[in-house]
């Protein structure tokens, strides 16, 4: 089976490696190694390196561990919460006037 590689936009590496250097800068301030966060989040260390590069092949489930082990896992509920588009979409869809049912014979 063949692996296709998706390549990402310029703009999403740059917002990846942006993540890499907040949870890097997390575990500085918390003045932790980069070892006991890794042994805590339960990866690599070197997983953890890659985090912090922002390497998007990195599973999902692994950054959230991360943010676990440095107590930030509430962050990632906050993620596309405040979907304004999307209500606003939602709120046309709901003006548009529905008609009435047609009427029996």
């Amino acid at each position: 089976m063949t692996h296709v590689k998706h390549p990402l936009l310029p703009r999403l590496v740059k917002i990846l490696k942006g993540l890499g250097e907040n949870v890097k800068l997390a575990r500085l301030r918390r003045k932790l190694s980069a070892q006991l966060v890794s042994e805590r989040a339960g990866i690599s260390r070197s997983t953890l390196w890659q985090i912090e590069k922002g390497n998007p092949t990195v599973a999902l489930g692994a950054y959230i561990q991360v943010l676990f082990a440095l107590g930030l896992e509430n962050d990632f509920i906050e993620i596309a919460k405040d979907d304004i588009l999307g209500k606003k979409l939602q709120d046309l869809e709901l003006l548009t006037p529905k008609r009435a049912p047609k009427a029996k014979a």
